[in-house]
């Protein structure tokens, strides 16, 4: 089992490290956790502690701790140490070889790996001392991440919010993969790991589809899935990771685009399918999108009205998107449908497979949380096959699914 070490920074961002932690536990990792001054006023020891089941830690002068666990020995047990939220402060003081406190500590003592997940206020971040700062920790080895562009607590707009744990996570799942046939230090092999992964798909061109898609009835009503794009985008936002030319196509779903991603927004099939023509030519296509079977065949123009008669509604098929690129002439090299499903997932799946000319169908049982939730169960129908992976968080799936794309578009 692969082992983090938790350093919980000072900000109102400080709860998402809750969530954090039961997604890397969810995806098999154990945590251990270090909060500091400043993050022990956002959330509470005992809160880390009862979802992380391991003792916190909060002081470098807690003799009991440091007789039982030396704080250089908790520096040197995990995998890997990551800092969420990494406010200005630690950020500018990990920069400066300061150690004054438990987590500054750790980290000048540590050699693992170390992550860093920014969280601070956009001018915070764009200030020349934070720019100076990030860009020595990066030179010295940190993998310091991209903030998230939105509104933030204090009101205003812009880069520096944490990312979401998903992305988070799925950084933290890339750090953990080991580069094989290397004979090198932690901290060296994670280095080239990354850079590697970062390379493996430049110069791609994917597309991905994500959401539902919502067929009118009237003006206010419309036909529609329980799809919340989730999957989709965290897929998006691997293959980006990955140096892929990214385009996202998305149904009606409320979720920020992904960095580097080129996104289009539609709300119908025929909206997708002529986005995604649009779109071609591309390397791959990673079809993700839950696409209405059907559609009203007559919209009506002004809002149905309950009476005596009830509607009838005349429906007719949609697009076929995933069979329609099976046989295009512009047919990606790789294509990658999705198939939900809520009996005989397999069977169902595998014939999906055959009869839309896909190289690989995702198929996915989706009768429990899967549709809105956080984790996904997959079975990966190739021509050699069916694979079932274990349950996972929705980005450690994408990032999965990314290398795999990566190795067959060699």
């Amino acid at each position: 089992m692969k082992r983090i070490l938790l350093i919980v920074g000072g900000g109102i961002a400080a709860y998402k490290a809750c969530e954090l932690i039961r997604l890397a536990r969810q995806g098999g990792i154990a945590v251990r956790c270090v909060l500091t001054d400043g993050g022990a006023q956002f959330v509470t020891p005992m809160t880390l502690a009862a979802l992380s089941e391991s003792p916190v830690h909060t002081s470098l002068w807690d003799l009991k701790d440091e007789a039982e666990m030396g704080h250089i020995q908790l520096s040197r047990e995990a995998d890997l140490v990551v800092i969420a939220p990494a406010t200005a402060d630690l950020l500018a003081r990990m920069a400066s070889g300061i150690a004054d406190d438990l987590a500054t500590t750790l980290l000048l003592a540590t050699d693992k790996p170390v992550l860093a997940a920014p969280a601070m206020n956009v001018r915070m971040w764009q200030h020349p001392a934070t720019v100076r700062n990030v860009a020595q920790l990066r030179a010295d080895g940190v993998t310091v991440l991209e903030p998230d562009e939105g509104a933030m607590a204090c009101g205003e707009f812009g880069p520096g919010r944490l990312p979401e744990p998903a992305a988070i996570l799925a950084a933290i799942q890339r750090a953990l993969v080991p580069e094989e046939g290397l004979q090198e230090t932690a901290s060296t092999s994670s280095a080239r790991t990354d850079e590697k992964r970062a390379r493996s798909l430049v110069g791609k061109h994917i597309l991905v589809t994500a959401g539902p898609t919502h067929e009118p009835i009237d003006p206010v009503r419309y036909i529609a899935n329980r799809s919340s794009g989730r999957q989709g985008f965290a897929i998006a936002q691997a293959l980006a990771e990955r140096g892929a030319r990214v385009t996202l196509i998305a149904g009606p779903v409320t979720l920020p685009t992904p960095a580097a991603v080129d996104r289009i927004d539609v709300e119908t099939a025929r909206q997708m399918a002529d986005a995604v023509t649009a779109a071609l030519p591309a390397d791959a296509a990673v079809m993700v999108a839950a696409v209405a079977d059907w559609r009203v065949e007559a919209i009506a123009d002004q809002k149905l009205k309950k009476g005596a008669m009830q509607p009838m509604l005349a429906l007719v098929p949609n697009p076929d998107l995933l069979a329609t690129l099976g046989t295009s002439p512009h047919r990606p090299r790789l294509l990658i449908g999705f198939a939900a499903e809520t009996e005989q997932v397999v069977e169902h799946a595998t014939a999906k497979r055959a009869a839309k000319q896909a190289d690989w169908i995702v198929a996915n049982d989706v009768s429990g949380d899967v549709m809105g939730g956080d984790a996904n169960t997959i079975h990966l129908v190739t021509a050699l096959g069916v694979e079932q992976w274990e349950r996972l968080p929705k980005a450690t799936v994408a990032a999965r699914l990314a290398d795999r794309i990566a190795d067959a578009l060699l």
